[in-house]
């Protein structure tokens, strides 16, 4: 049995709180203001303390009737999700995806289409976190997707979508003929993607050139980062995979190509409970994305420009 007050009257303090009104928060939900104010008020007796301020029209939340509020809106949220999912049309499905941020707006979300036309009775529900989710204990989320490791847990199944170039990248304009690479990289601002695979210092080291002694401008997102370079801050060591519409676009371009040797990496992950393989939803993503992920590593190595 779960420690937890009244829905009737959770629902009532996360109304009044919201609109910061008795009034208001009864004509949301139907019931005199007399009501929504007993229910708070026995909600109060429940916490031992008062949420509320109460003023002449309206009621101010108290600070830890605030973090309440916070918390039951996300709450509310799922539950609304959930029954509007078991709402959809007998043969619908939703699957709920969990990304690290950048690789969901850089790389997934661009190709989210091509799997929703291939599958229209699949929805996508797709929330993201930098943090690797454990799916033994998640269970509202489907398949993960995560950036540098995976969980490893029994009733997990687990595969890397494959290795990624990690190139050095800079807009064309930061470009000078009759310069070398190895010179130019030196005298350019290097931009640290905090979570990278690889860092300036391993890149620096795998070529015998000595890392510049320089502040370095640094992003904890890999998008970020990449915009920083296409802006022309100056040069950014991300994967091709994230970088590949800058890329194809000519907003990037990698330096050096050739000249420095390539370093691969698997960087990504793709992760799910090992009970759930079988489903059909779970099944049928879970192939496209392994497919357009090898697809995408293939393409990686013959379409990039050539400095």
């Amino acid at each position: 049995m779960r420690r937890i007050p009244n829905f009737v009257l959770l629902r009532a303090f996360e109304a009044a709180a919201r609109l910061q009104s008795f009034a208001l928060a009864s004509q949301e939900l139907h019931l005199t203001p007399s009501a929504i104010s007993h229910q708070v008020k026995e909600l109060e007796e429940y916490f031992g303390r008062a949420l509320f301020t109460r003023r002449n029209r309206r009621v101010e939340p108290t600070p830890e009737a605030v973090r309440l509020l916070e918390s039951l809106s996300r709450v509310f949220d799922v539950v609304e999700a959930a029954c509007s999912e078991v709402a959809l049309a007998p043969q619908a499905q939703v699957l709920a995806l969990h990304c690290a941020p950048s690789f969901a707006a850089k790389w997934l979300g661009p190709r989210l289409s091509l799997f929703t036309q291939a599958h229209p009775h699949i929805t996508i529900r797709l929330t993201t976190g930098a943090e690797p989710l454990d799916l033994t204990r998640v269970h509202e989320i489907d398949v993960g997707v995560s950036y540098g490791s995976a969980l490893e847990r029994a009733g997990m199944q687990t595969v890397a979508l494959g290795r990624e170039r990690i190139l050095p990248l800079c807009a064309p304009e930061l470009l000078r003929g009759g310069v070398s690479a190895r010179e130019l990289i030196a005298g350019l601002t290097l931009i640290d993607s905090q979570l990278s695979r690889v860092t300036w210092n391993d890149w620096f080291g795998a070529n015998g050139i000595e890392l510049p002694d320089a502040p370095r401008p640094s992003f904890d997102r890999a998008a970020m980062a990449i915009a920083a370079a296409v802006d022309g801050m100056g040069v950014v060591l991300e994967s091709a995979r994230l970088a590949a519409r800058e890329i194809g676009r000519g907003e990037l371009v990698e330096l050096g190509r050739g000249e420095f040797p390539a370093i691969q990496r698997e960087t990504h992950f793709l992760s799910c409970r090992s009970n759930e393989i079988q489903r059909p939803k779970v099944q049928a993503f879970i192939s496209w994305l392994l497919s357009i992920a090898g697809q995408d590593t293939e393409s990686l190595s013959t379409t990039q420009p050539t400095l």
